[in-house]
């Protein structure tokens, strides 16, 4: 039986692009959850090719805290934490490895941009294409937006992964 998620949309080329991945679905692709979940949702998908990611942000983000009280910005890390959550939705939605529990780690971050604060309020679209996958590595190009401004851009890779076996009970 497949699942339904969202719609399914046919581009010319044949690739079949995947819109409105909710959040429980995102959270049962990779393992991050509050307060480091940076996605809420994955506006739209295409395979091996590229996805656009959503993050709301809100005053009540836990980092606001301290970064900075009476100025809100969120840290320009987080922008690429969020861009490379995107990434992962889209290897692990592509490789059809929803519900294996694989982790997809960090390997680089190249050619990294900050160009405007993200304040409470901001709609982010994250914006990853796949630039090249070769085995269990996959390179992408993100850019981080609100309306039309650039926000942050990076280029950066990532490598799947199997989770740690728990240990043996004793």
């Amino acid at each position: 039986m497949s699942e339904v998620s969202g719609s399914d949309v046919h581009m010319a080329d044949g690739a079949k692009m995947v819109e409105d991945i909710d959040v429980e679905r995102i959270m049962r692709m990779i393992p991050h959850r509050y307060p480091f979940l940076m996605i809420d949702r994955v506006r739209s998908l295409t395979p091996s090719v590229r996805a656009v990611g959503v993050k709301n942000v809100t005053i009540n983000e836990p980092f606001f805290q301290g970064h900075f009280p009476p100025k809100p910005i969120m840290p320009g890390v987080l922008l690429i934490e969020a861009m490379a959550q995107t990434a992962a939705v889209l290897v692990v939605h592509t490789l059809d490895m929803i519900d294996q529990g694989k982790l997809v780690y960090f390997m680089t971050v190249d050619n990294t941009r900050f160009r405007k604060p993200v304040i409470p309020g901001d709609v982010v679209e994250l914006h990853v294409d796949v630039v090249k996958s070769r085995g269990p590595v996959w390179k992408f190009n993100g850019v981080a937006k609100v309306g039309d401004a650039i926000c942050a851009q990076s280029d950066f890779s990532a490598m799947i992964v199997d989770p740690p076996e728990p240990p043996a009970a004793g």
